[in-house]
């Protein structure tokens, strides 16, 4: 037998050395494919493989919808349009700052339609950090890794002498500029969501390590040849090089929503840096931001989904500023289409992310919090309104008034660095009138206001809703105001609006009802009807939000025994559910109710993330019970591995909160609710350098009841664990009892 030469040898240690230093790393658990496999027919997530750095400006992915459709990536296609720059937080939202790269083997093929190519999951690679694919018709090998402002591509082409890329600069109004002795490419891309506001480029400077062999123009579906330079409403440009066989061009792209200049600046976070020192920073990255939340004692399976669910909670909201040559923060500002100082973030619905996403980050990362919070000042000077749904304008999305819960659940938290009596007018001022878009303000504020409710006889729709997700919003402004020591009547008048729930109580069906203007309860009334008076759900999924006063919601319906009994309910009746409000007919989500078959309890949408831990209140095993049965059956490391859709970090933080064993039931109160962890032990190391410490017994399917919670080793006599005393530093000792011993219904 021959033995290895010296240089093979050092090349396998080297190999071995280096594919043992990735192991390590907490990115190979991240499957940024969980959640593609979706339609509109189900969601299981609607998300895409997003290829950046923990709130990057920029996400790239591959897409296999063309430019335009929501459906960026979707597991079940077979084609590869190209490579996009996106910035892309929901299906329903769509994209802005759009720009997409393709490789290509001939160079009339630049069209959309022409340049698709076969691609198979057997060759793909995805990772927070780096993404790669095999594109069998351009015989290409594609590889990226980001920066926060730009990216580094490596293209190797197999198919001979014929190598070109295509640079798509979309539709609705575009610019191109081709400076082949410089091997550069500069320009910008206007398609948006209508989110951007007035004068909205995304600038781009794209350069090559190789030089031009010819570099095209085309508009429209046209080459020009002879032209370098071209705007119109959809331009872009061909390059070809002078390559063999297996050689590889490497493209570095940076953007700007500033300018050109600005967008030079950004190249600079790639600089002198080859691909792999590029892809080894942002796996270093990724992996630092993994391990502040460390967990073991679990299943394989277990991890990947942990980790995948960290990962996408920590992409949104993305930063929306620059930084230019003298240091100082910038950003455009898509409200009064100016460039403004200061910074800004984008991309984030607090209707879903209010209630773990946010809490989450006021754990972990009170930092990024409080540049949010300065961004939300700006929001407030540019539009004179506080954002609901930022895209990165003012969206006319979603109800309820929770920027308040955003805001007043940080500064009761601790955290500081921006001028809260600014944020306090502006959030008084949202309670008082409706903004440029429906969903800034308060829809229905007079009604609310006068009657405390919003009428259904009236032309606002989701009534109901919106008005229990007022009454919370209340709360936390009586809570602010309190600590903010605002005059006592202004503190009593939200005090008050946060009760106004009890007057959409019906104690005749102990639900949620309807209610016109005379205060009459609406007839008839279908609990199971979805829609109109209700968002994206119906009074049985809504009844309960009142996660600011459980217990004042027990005494409503009879006190606790008939609370738990009507609890119970939800989860024990048949998935009955009346469409007739939709024209379209059965809605993707009340198929993935059903497939949940957990009877009217909806996980696949964020009302009803709170729902399991109110039996902390009063039986918490069921909360442990349940918690336990989400998490294994509605989530798994795979492309169908969400249920619903995945909204900018929200669905992820449910799990992530409840593996850990805690969950921020009302995100105001300052409380978690405890529930059942995952892991044997996992700690979470806090930005104020503390740790927070988690133990559990080993990790089965019959032992995950609590009988006893230790706190820094004390008894400690509470489901409800206060977060000024986790961010001193704690360990969480969970102590359970079998299955045996648990009351017997829960073995039903």
């Amino acid at each position: 037998m021959k033995r290895p030469n010296s240089y093979l040898l050092a090349y396998l240690l080297a190999f071995a050395g280096t594919m043992l230093c990735k192991a390590e790393g907490l990115t190979r658990y991240v499957n940024p494919l969980m959640g593609t496999l979706s339609s509109m027919e189900i969601s299981n997530g609607n998300t895409y493989p997003t290829v950046c750095l923990p709130f990057g400006m920029n996400n790239w992915a591959p897409h296999t919808g063309k430019l335009g459709n929501g459906f960026l990536y979707t597991y079940q296609e077979n084609f590869l349009y190209g490579f996009k720059q996106t910035h892309q937080a929901s299906l329903w939202i769509n994209d802005y700052g759009q720009l997409s790269v393709m490789p290509i083997t001939h160079r009339n093929d630049f069209t959309e339609e022409r340049r698709r190519s076969w691609f198979s999951h057997k060759t793909e690679i995805a990772l927070p950090h780096y993404y790669h694919a095999y594109l069998g018709d351009a015989q290409t090998n594609v590889e990226l890794t980001p920066t926060e402002r730009a990216v580094a591509f490596r293209m190797r082409f197999n198919g001979g002498d014929s190598s070109y890329v295509v640079i798509d600069a979309c539709n609705g109004g575009s610019y191109v500029k081709l400076i082949p002795e410089q091997r550069r490419i500069v320009g910008y891309s206007t398609k948006n969501n209508g989110g951007v506001g007035p004068a909205f480029k995304n600038f781009f400077v794209i350069t090559f390590n190789r030089p031009f062999l010819n570099a095209t123009i085309w508009k429209d579906k046209q080459l020009l040849d002879g032209q370098y330079e071209q705007q119109g409403q959809h331009v872009g440009a061909v390059v070809g090089f002078d390559l063999k066989r297996g050689e590889t061009v490497e493209m570095h792209i940076a953007t700007s929503y500033i300018s050109e200049e600005q967008a030079e600046l950004n190249l600079r976070e790639i600089g002198s840096q080859s691909f792999d020192e590029v892809k080894a920073k942002a796996e270093q990255t990724w992996d630092a931001e993994l391990a502040k939340v460390s967990v073991a004692g679990g299943t394989d399976d277990d991890m990947r989904t942990f980790y995948t669910c960290l990962y996408r909670m920590l992409i949104f909201p993305r930063k929306f500023y620059e930084v230019d040559a003298k240091g100082d923060t910038l950003h455009y500002s898509p409200y009064n289409g100016r460039i403004m100082p200061g910074i800004l973030y984008a991309d984030n619905g607090f209707w879903d992310t209010f209630r773990a996403q946010f809490p989450f980050l006021n754990l972990m990362y009170p930092n990024i919090v409080s540049e949010i919070l300065r961004g939300l000042e700006n929001v407030y000077k540019e539009s004179g309104w506080l954002p609901e749904w930022f895209s990165p304008g003012h969206r006319d999305c979603m109800i309820g008034q929770h920027s308040a819960s955003v805001i007043a659940d940080a500064y009761l938290k601790g955290i500081r660095g921006y001028d809260i009596d600014l944020l306090y007018e502006a959030i008084r001022k949202s309670t008082e009138g409706v903004g440029p878009v429906s969903s800034v303000g308060r829809k229905g504020f007079a009604q609310y206001n006068a009657l405390g409710y919003v009428p259904c006889d009236v032309d606002v729709n989701q009534n109901v809703s919106r008005t229990l997700e007022y009454a919370y919003d209340d709360y936390c402004i009586y809570r602010l105001a309190q600590t903010l020591n605002r005059p006592k009547k202004e503190q009593e008048t939200f005090r008050q609006r946060s009760l106004n729930y009890r007057h959409l109580f019906d104690k005749n069906t102990g639900l949620m009802r309807p209610k016109d203007s005379k205060g009459r309860f609406l007839t008839p009334f279908d609990p199971y009807r979805w829609g109109d008076h209700f968002t994206e759900g119906n009074s049985w999924q809504y009844t309960w939000f009142v996660p600011h006063d459980v217990i004042g919601l027990q005494k409503l319906m009879g006190g606790q025994a008939k609370f738990v009994e009507k609890l119970d309910s939800v989860f024990s009746q048949t998935q009955r559910y009346d469409i007739s409000y939709y024209k379209r007919g059965i809605i993707h989500l009340i198929r993935e109710m059903q497939n949940a078959d957990m009877g009217q309890y909806a996980h696949l949408n964020e009302p009803m993330h709170h729902v399991p831990y109110l039996y902390a209140f009063c039986q918490p095993w069921k909360t442990q019970r349940l918690v336990r049965t989400i998490m294994s059956r509605l989530y798994a490391p795979r492309p169908d591995g969400y249920c619903g859709d995945e909204d900018n970090g929200q669905m992820s933080a449910w799990y992530v909160f409840s593996a850990l064993g805690f969950y921020p039931l009302s995100p105001i109160s300052g409380e978690y609710a405890v529930g059942s962890p995952l892991f044997r032990q996992a700690t979470l190391h806090l930005l104020n350098g503390k740790t927070i410490h988690i133990v559990a017994p080993q990790n089965s399917p019959t032992n995950i009841y609590v009988s006893q919670l230790l706190l820094n080793e004390q008894p400690y006599h509470s489901q409800f664990v206060k977060h000024s005393e986790l961010i001193k530093g704690a360990k969480l000792e969970f102590k359970m009892r079998a299955e045996a011993n648990v009351p017997a219904i829960l073995h039903q």
